[in-house]
């Protein structure tokens, strides 16, 4: 009965193993293609854009416009939905009076093709450079805002070129670690596609740098969200968020907008505001 009872639960260990390995793509990945709502819906003002990447697909992107600044915020969203689920982030950014690029990864809402960890890096790149070269924003005038996944491709965007700012909020310090948070009793290390070596990159940041992660977060520990700040060098700040992982109560926190704002319009610069 002994010998039968560890060969069944070795036999499920392979077979939940054999899931993990053919299927985390799956599991990282959750685009939505289907958009839920429109800016115009909300009358918002804004342009719809498709920006080319790899060479033969085109990303889905919406740019919000504020003419009487200078600055743009780069938004790199989470793993799942598009970007249609992330208008109340946009309606939040307004408020500072700031332009903003809310764009999809390949396979996400309108844009072509699959996702990928390479695809999320080259997709964020793109917008960046069409930020840079399109609409003539300065790089050192855009700030990267990274949440959850995103906060992965906005460290290394920002670990590879010039930007304003980066603000990582929610996110994983590596697909290895998420990976063990998730699945303890799993060799992970031999089961991973993915690296998402984000504490790895966020040394080489050079810009101002915002970390933020709630305590209560229910799917990133928030342990990882001080690994990244304690990674990060300096100019950096660390802003201690409320509720779970997908609530946006903070929103109302003063303490969380000003570190924003600091970010956006440093007090060198507070005339561009």
């Amino acid at each position: 009965m002994l010998t039968w009872l560890i060969a069944v639960a070795f036999g499920l260990f392979l077979v939940f193993g054999l899931y993990l390995y053919f299927n985390q793509g799956r599991m990282v990945f959750m685009p939505i293609k289907e958009l839920a709502l429109t800016p115009d819906i909300l009358e918002i003002p804004f342009e719809d854009v498709s920006i080319p990447v790899g060479g033969k697909d085109n990303i889905h992107a919406w740019f919000f416009p504020d003419e009487d600044s200078k600055k743009a915020v780069l938004f790199c969203h989470g793993n799942a939905g598009n970007v249609s689920h992330r208008l109340e982030t946009v309606e939040f950014f307004r408020e500072y009076k700031i332009n903003v690029l809310l764009f999809d990864y390949r396979g996400y809402g309108l844009s072509d093709g699959s996702p990928s960890e390479a695809g999320v890096y080259e997709d964020t790149r793109a917008a960046f450079d069409w930020l840079v070269n399109e609409r003539g924003f300065l790089p050192e005038n855009i700030v990267v805002f990274g949440r959850s996944l995103g906060g992965a491709a906005a460290i290394d965007l920002a670990a590879q070129t010039k930007c304003g700012g980066l603000v990582v909020e929610s996110s994983f310090t590596s697909a290895y670690a998420i990976g063990r948070a998730m699945f303890p009793f799993f060799p992970v290390r031999y089961l991973l596609h993915f690296k998402f070596d984000s504490v790895g990159k966020i040394e080489k940041v050079s810009c101002p740098t915002l970390v933020t992660h709630s305590p209560d977060d229910d799917m990133i520990p928030y342990e990882m969200g001080r690994q990244l700040y304690e990674a990060a060098p300096e100019p950096k700040a660390f802003v201690a968020l409320s509720g779970g992982h997908n609530s946006r109560e903070y929103f109302e926190d003063d303490g969380y907008k000003s570190a924003l704002r600091n970010i956006f319009y440093p007090a060198s610069e507070a005339d561009d505001e």
